[in-house]
């Protein structure tokens, strides 16, 4: 799925109007009835609604809404926040329209008049502003922006919490912004919304679909994409009746050192369960029993030293390597690691103690073959690249890292990045909570390496790899909750992934 920027919804909008064609006012009420069905699924009318409405076509959108609610026997009432002179055609008609059914339903909200009193039953409803915002609320909006916020009642925001901008920070004006928790985002998800400094305010949010031009977001061209399952099914290989185990590719880890075997074990039954057909994993001699033990489909590659790695092995039989996992810091893992970039001329798969290398020795980044995949967290990615101020400026040096490098980097975390040498961006929309746990990203590193081996695209592989690692998480949680998810659970779960693609 695209993520459109604010520039490019006005544009879908207003192709829509044109060719659907429909009119401003009728889109706005499918936009309307989208948002009414999502609530009457969820809410039943024991509930009071306060809608709060700016004067643009957002307040267009609870007046709507209101309208609808009240024909549904709710209790509601709009609050019409007047900081302006102005409004919209669309906003207008609405108020209109709501302003002929019986009872009193619409209020004026003045500076002078004092907040309308809520309670923890309540359901309020954040219309003010749209997800065009380009200024900081201020004044007599941003004092109503704290009320609200301030209230005890469940809050929802129309398409985009007001106070809050689409495409890029507001970390400085935090306490303008509503807090809500639930957001109701129309056609696409905002940029903004994959931003960590913004969970507060955006919730848990869901995308309406309100039917705009297939034609135009089609043919619309966008750095940022949402990973959804109908995304990625289609790249599923199938496989063939006379194939055999050559067929689907020779992979190598190297990993493990003493006290870190777990990690190897992890990364390595990970890349079994992605379906390669034979691996490798070298490792230090202290692990040779554990992995024999654990994983004995694995064939093993025995360094020289005990503790640690020293060397790799020959490099010509394998479609893909990883490496990190478990691996130290060494002085004789460092060269090691040095020797397998000099080396291997295909996409490495980067992660853990490998990448602390990397962040210690920047000048063998320019070595790495293109689309090479690093898999960091953010403090991996920090050391790095370097710090950054907001969330929009660390995904700023996220393509300006990926463009310099030719690389792919995998930067994981709610909603997991995986950003191209071009700079595009897809963001996961798998996983949860749970997986914040040791291991995890072991995991990761394996199933990565499983497709890369099995001659998936780079780019296929980091973006298939990151939605099934995020999806078995998603049915382990399911089945065994959040709090007690192990990295191995990951795993096991991970069939069951492939079969929900």
């Amino acid at each position: 799925m695209k993520i459109l920027p604010v520039e490019e919804i006005r544009l879908a909008d207003a192709y829509t109007i044109e060719n659907e064609p429909i009119a401003d006012i009728d889109l706005m009420e499918r936009a309307a009835g989208q948002l009414f069905s999502w609530i009457v699924k969820r809410i039943n009318n024991s509930h009071r609604f306060l809608i709060f409405a700016g004067l643009g076509n957002n307040g267009g959108d609870g007046l709507a809404l209101a309208r609808m609610l009240y024909n549904a026997e709710y209790d509601v009432a709009v609050y019409v926040i007047r900081f302006s002179e102005k409004t919209s055609e669309s906003f207008d008609e609405n108020y209109k329209r709501l302003s002929e059914l019986d009872g009193e339903h619409i209020f004026d909200l003045n500076p002078s008049d004092a907040f309308p009193e809520t309670k923890e039953k309540d359901i309020l409803v954040d219309a003010i502003f749209g997800s065009g915002l380009t200024r900081p609320a201020t004044g007599y909006v941003e004092t109503v922006i704290k009320n609200i916020n301030l209230s005890p009642a469940l809050k929802i925001a129309i398409d985009i919490p007001s106070g809050l901008f689409a495409d890029s920070s507001t970390k400085d004006y935090e306490e303008a912004i509503v807090q809500a928790d639930y957001t109701l985002t129309f056609q696409f998800p905002k940029y903004a919304f994959l931003m960590p400094e913004n969970d507060p305010f955006v919730g848990n949010w869901h995308i309406l679909d309100i039917e705009l031009h297939p034609e135009f977001i089609e043919q619309v061209k966008v750095h940022n994409h949402f990973i959804l399952e109908e995304d990625v099914a289609g790249w599923i290989s199938a496989r063939t009746k006379f194939s055999h185990k050559g067929t689907y590719g020779h992979a190598l880890l190297i990993a493990g050192s003493y006290g870190k075997a777990g990690a190897a074990v992890l990364a390595a039954h990970a890349c079994l369960r992605s379906g390669v057909g034979l691996l490798h994993v070298h490792i230090p001699k202290v692990a040779y029993s554990i992995l024999q033990t654990a994983l004995p489909e694995t064939m093993l590659s025995i360094d020289r030293y005990d503790e640690y790695i020293s060397e790799i092995p020959d490099l010509d039989p394998y479609d893909a390597v990883g490496i990190g996992p478990g691996l130290g810091m060494e002085p004789q893992s460092q060269m090691a690691f040095k020797l397998l970039i000099q080396e291997y001329r295909r996409p490495l798969v980067i992660d853990a103690d490998a990448l602390n290398i990397l962040s210690e020795n920047k000048t063998w980044l320019s070595f790495l073959t293109p689309n090479s995949i690093l898999t960091p967290h953010p403090k991996e990615f920090e050391r790095l690249a370097g710090k950054w101020g907001n969330d929009f400026q660390k995904m700023d040096k996220l393509r300006e890292f990926t463009r310099k490098f030719n690389i792919i980097m995998v930067l994981k975390g709610a909603h997991t990045t995986v950003c191209l040498p071009d700079g595009t961006c897809y963001f996961n929309s798998t996983g949860n909570p749970g997986m914040a746990t040791a291991g995890s990203g072991d995991v990761l590193t394996g199933i990565i390496t499983g497709l890369l081996a099995q001659h998936y695209s780079p780019a296929h592989a980091a973006i298939l790899g990151v939605f099934l690692h995020g999806k078995a998480g998603d049915l382990a949680a399911k089945k065994l909750s959040e709090p007690s998810l192990l990295a191995g659970d990951i795993i096991q779960y991970l069939g069951k992934a492939f079969k929900k693609l």
